[in-house]
């Protein structure tokens, strides 16, 4: 058996790339906010359990004793994880920041591990988990990156690329990507919307299709619309982190908000069946936003 490993924060990123882990040799322990409330308790025991996770009360449990632990929260719950969880750790323990945050917001997380032994570990996911899971490309900074890279390798991830540099260098390639990505998906999602209104959908498709040819923008579009009805609000919160990187950096970061504003305007709608395809999306999108401004 290998020593354990901890999870903190058990949404889809993590759910994903534990999948198989126990089976392996893993012991996997995870401990979930959402346990702490009754209303989402049910469901999260639920996730362990299909897992064959451990899961624990407290954040404590989860984290005393083991070697390594990976934080998969929200953007906003970064520090107050690494705060709660060096109550906890064990000495020369691996903390793995995996969340989408500003690298001043990584050097705060990791003054908190650091001060009590741990070993910081600032983790930048290139990609979305799914459906790559530990094949998702990931990039380690920090001091303890060569160290951080080969524990990860040893569970399994198969892309891991160390960056020189303190911690926040690997973040910091994160939210500056992000400007980009979550920025087109934002870009992508208006123009949909527009045309759906307009009842030109095919058209500007066809149209894209012929200035970007083999770039099928149909699936990107509803690709793209998919990703922000389902994480809309974590997207914004992701990109509250990047419109801080780019402040730092004395960089306007106009378009950073406006990304901001319409991914937390989307996921804000809480459409919770996503529909399959494009054109019902939009008219799902429609709806509910008629019947919110009701």
């Amino acid at each position: 058996m290998h020593s354990p490993v901890s999870v903190i924060g058990f949404g889809e990123a993590a759910s994903a790339v534990v999948e198989g882990w126990p089976q392996a040799g893993h012991r996997v322990r995870a401990y979930d906010r959402k346990t702490d409330h009754l209303a989402t308790r049910k469901a999260k025991l639920a996730d362990f359990a299909r897992l064959n996770v451990d899961g624990f009360n407290t954040m404590a449990g989860a984290v005393t004793g083991a070697d390594g632990i990976l934080c998969f929260v929200t953007a906003d719950q970064a520090t107050v994880a690494a705060r709660e969880g060096a109550m906890s750790l064990s000495p020369n323990a691996l903390w793995f920041d995996m969340n989408s945050v500003a690298p001043e917001t990584k050097r705060l997380a990791a003054h908190f591990i650091e001060a009590v032994g741990g070993r910081y570990v600032d983790v930048a996911v290139l990609s979305p988990v799914l459906p790559k899971r530990r094949a998702a490309p990931l990039l380690v900074g920090g001091p303890h990156a060569e160290q951080a890279a080969q524990h990860l390798k040893a569970l399994g991830f198969s892309d891991v690329t160390e960056i020189d540099g303190p911690v926040g260098a690997a973040a910091a390639v994160k939210m500056i990507r992000s400007v980009m990505v979550k920025g087109i998906e934002a870009l992508s999602a208006e123009c949909a919307m527009a045309a759906h209104k307009a009842n030109v959908v095919e058209a500007v498709i066809a149209s894209l299709d012929a200035s970007w040819p083999g770039a099928d923008w149909g699936a990107r579009l509803d690709y793209n619309l998919d990703r922000m009805m389902i994480h809309g609000l974590r997207r914004a919160a992701e990109m509250q982190e990047s419109v801080a990187t780019l402040e730092a950096l004395g960089v306007r970061a106009g378009m950073t908000r406006a990304t901001v504003e319409l991914q937390q305007a989307i996921g804000s709608l809480a459409i919770e069946a996503t529909p399959e395809g494009l054109l019902a999306k939009l008219d799902a999108l429609t709806e509910q936003a008629d019947r919110v401004a009701a």
